[in-house]
């Protein structure tokens, strides 16, 4: 697993759920996979207390299964649930992108520009372990909702969203013609045009590839999918 430096104002629970949260999504932690509550508590210099109830935080948006006398179990995936959390996204990023065109800065568009300029960098074989791809692809998004002035709404997402992120995390490793940087790119340049339909037009087509991604995922990794004669 991989364990990033507690922040100075974070909270035992809060840096607990933050850390299992980024390792679930990048497959560190893999559906499936019983975890123990005292070997994340060791891995991560905490007592059992905050890591078991980040763990009961998870298990609310059916991240993690809490089962009976066995301990935990990082949950499959489970389409029903990807589904749902693309569509709230889906609702939420393309309703924001009138304001957003509207708002966007100058600096704001270099920033979007920028971004994207490392999302390309991080395909490079020698920036694989500089630049981090979903990161990006996540700060990429978050930025839409700054200029937006929707921050609330961004992190309001958080929980029910790890679902969407788990397959996302997925697809860039099995889908070939991948085309979140091109998507990026278009949103990026419509929004430096005050473009709000094309903006949005683009965004819809970027956040419904999972879609499209679903066959590929489910041939590549049919055990981490909920179904697949597994619980």
């Amino acid at each position: 697993m991989r364990i990033d430096e507690r922040r100075g104002a974070e909270t035992a629970r809060d840096y607990a759920l933050r850390v299992l949260k980024s390792n679930i999504i990048s497959m560190e932690l893999k559906p499936g996979a019983m975890v123990s509550e005292n070997e994340l508590a060791s891995q991560l210099g905490l007592s059992r207390t905050p890591v078991r109830e980040a763990l009961m935080d998870l298990a609310k948006y059916h991240v993690v299964d809490v089962l009976p006398q066995r301990g935990s179990r990082i949950a499959r995936i489970d389409y029903a649930l990807v589904e749902e959390a693309r569509f709230v996204r889906q609702v939420l990023e393309v309703a924001i992108l009138d304001q957003v065109c509207e708002s966007a800065t100058s600096v704001d568009i270099a920033q979007l520009r920028q971004n994207v300029r490392l999302q390309q960098l991080s395909q490079e074989p020698d920036m694989a372990d500089t630049l981090d791809m979903m990161e990006l692809d996540d700060a990429f998004h978050e930025m839409l909702f700054r200029i937006a002035h929707k921050e609330n709404a961004y992190a309001m997402l958080g929980g029910m969203t790890i679902h969407f992120d788990r397959v996302r995390s997925l697809a860039l490793d099995v889908v070939k013609d991948n085309k979140i940087i091109p998507d990026h790119m278009e949103i990026c340049e419509a929004i430096a045009a005050k473009d709000a339909e094309r903006a949005k037009a683009a965004m819809y087509a970027h956040l419904t590839r999972a879609k499209v991604d679903e066959d590929a995922i489910r041939k590549a990794y049919p055990q981490y999918i909920k179904g697949n004669g597994r619980g």
